[in-house]
């Protein structure tokens, strides 16, 4: 089910975007980014004032970062979890505050995979803790270890670790509805557990779940399914994939059309397209603006999914000619946001539009 446009004029930067029965302000939002900053995985006041600016700031969406579905798919000791109920309550009361200042609350729910137990990454580079520094067994599709900093090595995984790992994801949906979440997002890339599975290069399974293309797809398949049977289909489902791996006889873009195609039959209403971070080796990725606009550009045209363009969009004209353009129906910032929460409403105004969105009454007369 595609989008529903609230006029016949081409869609823009500040156009409402209806998902299902949630509308979105306008296309801006806030990409999961990991503050490392929790304590067994509690969110705190940190993310409290972090997230809540953006909404102050007049993001359509906020998304809490990469969220642990249980305690070693972390990335690091300080990652936010939803294993337990009683980190429900903290997630409500941020998802609260970003209602109550007009944006959609959503989360990304995650498994670290062989990328796991690592130190935060302002300690000791980020590297792999021992058991003695408060580290533990990664598990992953096959006992390769990342390399670089993160050298150790993940257990392979068994069929009933896949089991544990899917039901966990599907708990944690259920928290997410009952923090209330509207926005529901699997973090599929960026070499973590699901893409451990679907990438050749990370997968060295013999079993149904390695092998052959559809063998490696399997794994993310079955975890979309099981979170989309829990999560209400009111609500928007996204998965986020890494649409290549920027490494010769790895993951492709005509992989992730492939599956985005699956994925749409599952229920998942948009792809947010990311890209790379399965192996130590950045240099053949060419960081650079706007470098993944055409993997959105492309699922969006042959999958025929909504998606979402991520990756170095730090100005206004810029973003808005990706939505006007059809390269995608939102775009996420990252590292803009971090620099300046209130970039949509300096935005909204380099595009033209700056009635489209209204600072809170608080900040009015600094924007007279």
């Amino acid at each position: 089910m595609m989008a529903k446009e609230q006029s016949a004029q081409p869609a823009h930067l500040f156009s409402p975007l209806t998902i299902k029965s949630v509308t979105l302000r306008n296309r801006i939002g806030v990409s999961p980014m990991c503050q490392y900053s929790s304590e067994d995985g509690l969110l705190n006041d940190w993310h409290l004032v972090h997230l809540g600016a953006r909404a102050v700031g007049g993001a359509g969406l906020v998304m809490v970062e990469a969220t642990g579905v249980e305690p070693r798919g972390r990335i690091t000791p300080g990652d936010s979890g939803l294993w337990s109920d009683h980190h429900v309550e903290p997630l409500a009361r941020i998802n609260r505050f970003l209602k109550q200042h007009g944006a959609v609350p959503g989360i990304q729910l995650a498994h670290a995979g062989r990328k796991a137990s690592a130190a935060r990454p302002w300690e000791n580079n980020g590297r792999s803790l021992s058991d003695a520094e408060g580290g533990w067994n990664p598990i992953a599709p096959s006992p390769i270890a990342f390399g670089a900093e993160l050298s150790r090595a993940p257990r392979e995984m068994t069929v009933d670790d896949i089991r544990t790992v899917q039901e966990a994801f599907r708990a944690a949906t259920i928290r997410a509805l009952n923090a209330g979440c509207e926005w529901l997002e699997l973090h599929a890339a960026h070499g973590y557990l699901q893409h451990n599975f679907y990438s050749p290069l990370t997968n060295q399974r013999q079993d149904n779940y390695g092998g052959s293309f559809e063998n490696r797809i399997r794994f993310t398949l079955e975890t979309a399914r099981v979170m989309r049977r829990a999560w209400p289909d009111k609500y928007p489902f996204a998965t986020r994939l890494s649409c290549t791996d920027w490494v010769e006889g790895g993951w492709t873009i005509e992989d992730s059309i492939e599956l985005s195609k699956r994925l749409k039959a599952e229920g998942v209403d948009l792809i947010d397209c990311s890209s790379g971070f399965n192996t130590p080796d950045y240099d053949a990725i060419p960081f650079g603006s706007g470098f993944q606009v055409p993997f959105s550009e492309r699922i969006r045209n042959e999958a025929g999914l909504l998606t979402a363009a991520v990756g170095y969009i730090t100005n206004a004209m810029q973003a808005d000619g990706i939505i006007r353009n059809g390269r995608a129906d939102i775009v996420l910032l990252a590292r803009e946001m971090l620099r300046n929460p209130y970039w949509p409403l300096q935005a909204a105004r380099a595009v033209h539009q700056k009635t489209a969105i209204a600072p809170p009454v608080q900040y009015a007369r600094a924007t007279d």
